[in-house]
């Protein structure tokens, strides 16, 4: 809280490894938080010695370093912090010491590779769509794969009210392929196979910029120093926020 008309109480929770701001400005708009026992509006700035709460539980500066991990998520297991609403959440399949919550999401249905952190800042960061971040996956579907599906899938399929982005799309076998996305839209490559008649099977993330998946299913470790000066290389021109 170092500016001098006070910081905006999304920015604080994210800055506070609480959650990240989009998160922050659900939780604000829900009434969850309090700023000296009343609900701020949206945009509320806040100052030193301010109380501030969410669902009643005292918010305080973390006094160890952020983390970053990266987890091989199964299947069932719901990329979700809402820990009330679903019993098989991500955060309490983990079980981390920290409050951590997931930098993006992984379908329940899906598995691989997901990020974890306690940096509200860098999962905005990563998040932008416009910062071209590549992810990676394999992904096999219900029927032989044909020169046409490759074609279609790498120059944009029609979904969601828009088309794909042009994209790194590469036959592994009968019925397997690998892509390379830079977009998040929802369900988008299962969305696109659908488009094509095709019906994803299995679905698997193996990358998610220069992160590779190299652990057990289920299980999760800390990013190396290496790892984490490449991220930050790669961010360093993002935009923390949507509002910017």
């Amino acid at each position: 809280m170092t500016e001098s008309n006070g910081t905006r109480i999304n920015k604080y929770l994210s800055e506070v490894g609480f959650c990240s701001r989009r998160e922050a400005d659900k939780l604000i708009d829900a009434g969850r938080v309090t700023i000296n026992g009343k609900v701020p509006e949206m945009g509320t700035k806040i100052n030193a010695g301010d109380e501030i709460r969410v669902d009643g539980k005292l918010i305080s500066e973390p006094k160890e370093d952020h983390v970053y991990i990266a987890f091989n998520k199964p299947i069932g297991i719901v990329c979700t912090t809402d820990i009330k609403a679903e019993k098989n959440n991500i955060i309490d399949y983990i079980n981390h010491p920290k409050r951590i919550f997931p930098i993006g999401r992984l379908d329940k249905e899906s598995e691989g590779l997901i990020l974890l952190t306690s940096d509200g800042d860098i999962v905005n960061k990563i998040l932008r769509a416009k910062n071209n971040h590549e992810k990676e996956y394999v992904v096999t579907v219900d029927k032989p794969i044909t020169k046409t599906f490759i074609h279609k899938m790498g120059n944009g399929i029609p979904i969601l009210d828009t088309i794909t982005y042009k994209c790194e799309v590469r036959q592994v076998s009968a019925y397997k392929f690998n892509i390379v996305l830079t977009q998040g839209l929802n369900r988008q490559i299962r969305r696109m196979c659908d488009y094509l008649g095709y019906k994803v099977t299995k679905l698997k993330r193996i990358r998610i910029m220069n992160i590779i998946l190299d652990q057990q299913m289920g299980k999760w470790r800390d990013l190396t120093k290496k790892e984490m000066t490449d991220i930050n290389l790669l961010v360093a021109d993002s935009s923390k926020t949507f509002h910017d």
